[in-house]
């Protein structure tokens, strides 16, 4: 059935697969401008709507001295107004795989599946009419959002309700999903840098001596290290050392590593001038924390930043320093997907995880790594560039398997603790890549999961034995560490 206001027409399609249309006749169906007067009376109004600035009105109603800064901690009201946002966000990024499977089904069959018919598309009627869908989801979904931010400012909800550890969890999952899209569209789930102590509160009190600083990995947060429990690591640090004070960061994993390297560093280097006492940092880092605080050193060495001298250890806890299995797969089967026709518009659901997911791909940790390249993306594992480890600190790598015994196979190095191998966590690659840290500052756990090593008492008691040893002992000369479980389960 033919429709005069339609972007194409069945018989124009019925001509063209049989060859009896040229190129410019398709192209006059195809791309030309017939809107009527409905149209444009739509477009008029929502340019009306743009003109409605809900941020001046915002400005208007709240006192600027009770907005929150942006390195504090999210409130409950920043939570409902950041799902009000991604509820919306959402819709816009549905409505633009759709519009790319429906462009992909008219154009590809009859051979204008191409840059130069991809963008014409645009001005087209039904490319108008998608692009009008993206507009109205994103006006209402923002001025959703500042009424929100009025109501926040009106009921003094910033500094009454504290967001609960449960709901805080759930939105550093948000941030490791789709962190830099929240960055990006000035969402307030967008969890900020931050150094926690073990009570929850940001950190305020006076600094001297020793400072350990425990950073989480993908998807996780502060509170996954259970700062409060008696028997967690930065508790059993306290126990060994009472002089040293222990730190958690707090950060957004969504966003790409290196920019939380360089963040990282800055805040270090913070620190140390508003606290000039402090004589040595020990950073332990989990899965991503640690690619993070290798780049924060990177970045520091780069700079010539002064808190990098005070570095005394760094351990890492089962982190991709050359990359995820688990990314690398998925970046396997959208690649796949792109390519089959009509399905190929499905590969932009992968394109909506985070750009910090991405780096893991190959445990890309500097800016070089990605910043020249068009899209989403990380350059090929083979090009990346080297980032070596600074001298004078104690490096120790933990890596973990599956298994519960020693089994020296291709299978059991690859699969690992499920989701980093154990030559990628225990930094081992080739000449250029590798970071080359003496095997016996390299020890792997047997019977521990990815997730578990920030839990499992083996792990814990190895790590506070390199923080108290604080590099006196020569462990370089001695073998690398085989940790099992007590109790065997499964004999392989």
């Amino acid at each position: 059935m033919n429709h005069p206001n339609l972007f194409y027409t069945d018989d124009v399609i019925d001509k063209t697969l049989n060859d009896d249309v040229t190129p410019h006749e398709l192209d006059a169906h195809f791309f030309t401008d017939t809107s009527e007067p409905l149209q444009g009376d739509l477009y008029e109004q929502i340019a009306q709507l743009d003109h409605l600035d809900m941020d001046e009105i915002v400005r208007m109603l709240a006192d600027d001295s009770d907005a929150s800064a942006p390195s504090m901690p999210i409130t409950v009201g920043d939570f409902v107004e950041g799902l009000a946002q991604l509820a919306t966000m959402g819709v816009v990024e549905v409505t633009e795989i759709v519009e790319a499977m429906h462009r992909e089904i008219i154009l590809r069959p009859i051979g204008r599946f191409n840059d130069n018919h991809i963008n014409k598309w645009q001005g087209g009627f039904t490319g108008r009419i998608y692009g009008t869908v993206r507009q109205i989801m994103l006006l209402v979904g923002n001025n959703l959002s500042s009424g929100l931010r009025v109501y926040k400012s009106i009921a003094k909800q910033k500094s009454a309700q504290p967001l609960p550890d449960t709901l805080k969890k759930l939105v550093n999952v948000f941030n490791g999903v789709m962190g830099d899209h929240l960055v990006n569209n000035e969402n307030s789930l967008a969890v900020p840098m931050v150094l926690y102590d073990k009570t929850g509160r940001l950190h305020c009190k006076p600094l001297s001596g020793r400072v350990v600083i425990l950073c989480h990995g993908l998807c996780m947060s502060y509170l996954n290290w259970h700062p409060e429990d008696d028997d967690s690591l930065g508790e059993k640090i306290t126990n060994n050392q009472p002089d040293t004070t222990v730190l958690y960061l707090d950060y957004n994993t969504g966003r790409r590593i290196s920019r939380n390297g360089r963040q990282f560093s800055t805040l270090l280097q913070d620190l140390v001038d508003k606290h000039p006492d402090i004589s040595q940092i020990d950073i332990v880092g989990h899965s991503m924390g640690g690619l993070v605080a290798r780049s924060a050193l990177f970045y520091a060495k780069q700079d010539r930043l002064e808190w990098m001298k005070r570095v005394g250890n760094l351990i890492t806890l089962g982190s991709p320093h050359h990359g995820a299995v688990l990314e690398r797969i998925g970046f396997m089967v959208q690649d796949i997907i792109a390519k089959l026709p009509f399905a190929g518009s499905l590969a932009h659901l992968g394109d909506m995880r985070s750009a910090g997911i991405i780096d893991l791909r190959h445990g890309s940790i500097r800016d070089a790594d990605w910043k020249s390249l068009a899209g989403r993306n990380v350059l090929p594992q083979d090009f990346r560039h080297p980032t070596r480890l600074p001298s004078g600190i104690k490096t120790y790598f933990i890596a973990s398997a599956l298994i519960e015994t020693h089994y020296d196979s291709r299978t059991t190095n690859l699969v690992g603790d499920g989701l980093v191998s154990i030559a990628s966590a225990l930094g081992e690659d080739d000449d250029e890549h590798g970071l080359f840290v003496p095997d016996g500052h390299k020890a792997i756990f047997y019977g521990v999961s990815h997730m578990n090593l920030v839990n499992n008492d083996r792990v814990r008691d190895q790590v506070v034995e390199w923080l108290v040893d604080n590099g006196r002992s020569d462990y370089a000369g001695r073998p690398r560490i085989y940790s099992y479980p007590e109790d065997l389960e499964v004999a392989v």
